[in-house]
């Protein structure tokens, strides 16, 4: 059983300059760690499990269509339930990682739902034994039953990797123990350090944000702080990469996964060679891409060569302006409701309810995210927001995922989860709504160019550097499975894809080999991060389809987000004239990027 990936939190009140910033108000999901109502759910998760492995186990073959959807139905509530009591777990623990308090009833709640969930192991493997031509009959025998198709079908595509009922009871057993406990030793690790940025003690947020400030001094002691903390603590994460490496290949091999990469595809329902695709496209595209952008941007600084700590710096007449929370919001809303005010009416409660929590402060895991919860509830959004034009840009990232995620729940508890590379779709086009809205409002060719060279830069992060991201992750796992990894040899492994990927006008000080000891994808989810480059190309293509004035774009699009999981990428996109596994559709998306670029040039003239 899948439970919803924890979001990390954040905090009540901004500085003086960020205005008042909301915070959660997770009693939508329990009033507390000791009411009746986690109590009674609790039991009621107990006895249920149990109950369903009784009337089931051994008999889902015999069980006609009605039986079967009985069957598949009370799966779903148990399923509903369980990711509630982990989403309120999870969302509590992350608002403070560092609370003794909070990690031991997450960890306890874990355990419980470990041993809860266990008699339902059979359900996933007997399933997945039912003869082809027999489910097929069960399907077209009740249209209920036949929504779940692409549940089942995904379920189905993990047969020829499944193990035996008692060594997958096994597994589940020991998950605690295993990537879990290890995920968490990373998550805490991380919350907990602190780094000294001339004199001054800041968590990783805090020391992040000093690399996008314009004075060049403060943004390299925040490299250096950076380097020397990540050194003190490298054995610990190398540990961390190798033991979640090594685990991953003794299970992929038990399995009989062809490759490291084979579960994260079949978890997005993509294809192997559509991710081979996407990946061969943008690192064809690196010359052209962000070679030819940071050479741009080292004269813009006047450098002949750029360092790594000048990657994110602002250009010299960008503005230091503190945007506060208020002109945030009215930013992103004005946006939405721009493209359709359906997108805003959806997006306001985020903001009224208690559904964001915004500011930094200690203990609170880094990072910006939406965490879906459960359908019956409603998501949560955390930021980390500091004020920087940037963290405009990531609220509108995450109040898209919301929406789609408030959107799909209309299909219940197993379909709504999308695919991770449809997952980022409305978040990135919320993005571009954003991005086009300020561009339209721009009032001076320095404004435009400011403001043209930020998305060049988020794309490029989002393109160029999670493919170089998954091309370390590929070349780790590789190198993992000829045997131990030490922290030199995966430095060493991430600074091959760095001068690749950002390009020749670029020295990489001494240290930054260890910059990948942060990056939580590596850790809680494998793989994950050629999602990005996938969101990202996908709705430079769509957004040129709404560009062009498809006069059923909006309904297209809602219809899109609102199918959750319950369509294949090739199906969601069809109504758009747009197919990511055609080659040339990867093109498409990155030709935007590149028409970026010629105008930041042509306004060097």
């Amino acid at each position: 059983m899948q439970f919803p990936q924890p979001v990390f939190d954040a905090n009540t009140s901004g500085g003086k300059d960020l205005g008042k910033l909301p915070e959660w108000d997770l009693s939508d999901l329990y009033p507390a760690t000791d009411s009746p109502e986690l109590a009674r759910d609790m039991a009621w998760l107990e006895k249920e499990c149990a109950d369903f492995a009784a009337s089931y186990e051994g008999k889902l073959a015999t069980l006609d269509a009605d039986g079967l959807l009985e069957a598949v139905q009370r799966y779903e509530q148990i399923d509903v339930i369980a990711g509630r009591i982990m989403s309120f777990a999870g969302l509590r623990y992350y608002q403070c990682t560092t609370d003794s308090d909070r990690a031991k009833f997450m960890s306890d709640c874990q355990d419980k739902m470990t041993t809860a969930t266990t008699p339902l192991v059979f359900y996933g493997l007997e399933f997945n034994r039912l003869d082809d031509d027999h489910l097929a009959d069960l399907l077209g025998a009740n249209t209920d039953l036949a929504r779940y198709k692409p549940v089942f079908d995904r379920m189905r595509a993990m047969k020829p990797h499944q193990l035996s009922d008692e060594l997958e009871k096994f597994l589940h057993d020991q998950s605690t123990v295993g990537a879990a406990a290890w995920n968490r030793l990373f998550d805490e690790t991380m919350a907990a350090l602190e780094f000294n940025v001339d004199g001054e003690v800041l968590s990783l947020e805090a020391t992040l944000n000093l690399l996008t400030e314009q004075d060049r001094a403060t943004r390299e002691a925040a490299t250096h702080a950076l380097t020397a903390v990540f050194r003190e603590n490298i054995k610990i994460f190398a540990r961390v990469h190798n033991t979640l490496a090594k685990e991953k290949e003794i299970e992929d091999r038990w399995r009989k996964m062809p490759t490291p990469q084979t579960g994260r595809h079949l978890a997005n329902h993509v294809e192997a060679e559509v991710v081979e695709a996407l990946r061969n496209a943008v690192v064809a595209a690196y010359p052209r891409l962000s070679h030819r952008y940071y050479a741009l941007k080292a004269k813009w600084l006047g450098l002949d060569r750029m360092q790594v700590w000048d990657r994110n710096a602002p250009l010299p007449m960008e503005s230091t302006k503190i945007v506060n929370w208020d002109e945030a919001t009215a930013t992103v809303m004005d946006a939405y409701a721009g493209f359709d005010p359906k997108m805003a009416e959806i997006a306001k409660p985020f903001f009224s309810e208690g559904w964001i929590d915004a500011a930094v402060k200690p203990g609170k895991a880094p990072g910006a995210f939406a965490h879906p919860t459960v359908t019956p509830v409603h998501p949560y959004v955390m930021l980390n927001y500091l004020g920087k034009p940037r963290d405009v840009m990531t609220l509108a990232h995450e109040l898209g995922h919301g929406v789609h995620q408030v959107l799909a729940a209309e299909q219940g508890e197993l379909l709504s989860s999308t695919p991770l590379t449809l997952a980022e779709t409305a978040s990135v086009f919320g993005e571009m709504l954003t991005f086009q809205k300020l561009l339209d409002g721009a009032k001076t060719k320095e404004e435009r160019k400011i403001l043209l060279a930020g998305k060049v830069e988020d794309m490029i992060n989002t393109v160029v550097r999670q493919i170089a991201f998954y091309d370390f992750e590929c070349k780790l796992h590789a190198a993992r499975a000829e045997g131990e990894l030490t922290p030199d040899d995966i430095n060493a492994l991430w600074m091959s894809v760095q001068a690749e990927s950002l390009g020749p006008v670029f020295d990489f000080a001494d240290g930054y080999e260890t910059f990948w000891a942060y990056i939580p994808h590596f850790v809680h989810s494998p793989f994950y991060v050629y999602a990005y480059a996938f969101g990202d190309g996908l709705v430079n293509a769509l957004y040129a389809v709404y560009a062009e004035g498809d006069p059923d774009f909006r309904e297209k699009y809602f219809d899109m987000l609102r199918a959750g999981g319950s369509k294949h990428h090739k199906e969601l996109l069809a109504p758009f004239g747009l197919d990511a596994s055609d080659p040339k559709f990867w093109d498409k998306g990155l030709s935007m990027i590149e028409g970026f670029i010629d105008e930041l040039e042509a306004l060097e003239d």
